[in-house]
């Protein structure tokens, strides 16, 4: 019989070696990004490539620089943290501290003025127009930022200030200033925000982008409240005027 001792074998399916951490990591950042160019092409009606979305919108430009702001922050490279903050701050004039923890598929809308602090904490698949700030109320230590949780819209101009919560699947409707806890799935209206409408189903975060049309104002509804009683009351002055001449009459 003859032995073969040469026969060179051909591996199988299974025979690759596994990825090594680096490359996971590699694959996981660019699969993020894939994400996040989509989510801004879903939800942004002015995206037409997604070359336009990676090399054009600075709220893209300024979450990747804060991830890696971030790592030199949470491994003690503070300074070289900030300086990279302050490079994306000049470069798309959206302000994000190195600290603050941004979760997947963020996207910041325009973003000008948008200012996020240190202790902040954002969910994901979150949607943040230009002007917002998410900020503290003093000169606290320790948690003083907004977590925001998954799936919300922070309309134009708004503020949400202190260690609160924003509920998941919440809406924060323009220029409103939010000091106080908002559940899940509700709409925050006014100056201070108050809530004016809960959604027992989940909001589906592609289509209901509106943070301003057909979100009812509390003042108004308050005024027109006053109105219908101030009415009522005139009216009833009128009958017990009417009431009271009768008598004299008698």
């Amino acid at each position: 019989m003859y032995e073969v001792s040469h026969v060179r074998r051909i591996p199988g399916p299974m025979s690759f070696p596994p990825h090594t951490l680096e490359e996971e990591r590699k694959i996981g950042m660019f699969k993020d990004l894939r994400d996040t160019i989509n989510a801004y092409k879903s939800r942004d009606p002015a995206a037409r490539s997604t070359l336009e979305v990676l090399l054009l919108y600075p709220g893209l430009k300024a979450v990747r620089s804060h991830r890696r702001a971030h790592w030199c922050y949470t491994h003690g490279l503070l300074f070289l943290a900030r300086m990279i903050s302050q490079g994306s701050r000049r470069r798309t004039g959206i302000a994000i501290h190195p600290g603050a923890k941004i979760g997947k598929r963020l996207v910041i809308d325009h973003g000008m003025g948008l200012v996020i602090g240190e202790t902040a904490e954002i969910g994901d698949d979150c949607l943040i127009y230009h002007g917002v700030t998410l900020g503290g109320t003093g000169k606290e230590t320790g948690k003083r930022h907004p977590t925001i949780g998954n799936n919300v819209l922070i309309g134009t101009g708004a503020k949400v200030l202190g260690p609160i919560t924003i509920g998941d699947n919440a809406r924060v409707a323009a220029n409103s200033v939010v000091l106080k806890d908002i559940p899940e799935s509700s709409t925050a209206v006014g100056i201070p925000a108050r809530v004016v409408r809960v959604a027992g189903e989940k909001v589906n975060y592609v289509k209901e982008v509106d943070h301003v049309r057909d979100v009812p104002d509390p003042i108004t509804s308050d005024l027109a409240a006053l109105r219908e009683e101030l009415a009522r009351l005139k009216k009833r002055e009128s009958e017990l005027e009417m009431e009271q001449s009768d008598n004299w009459i008698i």
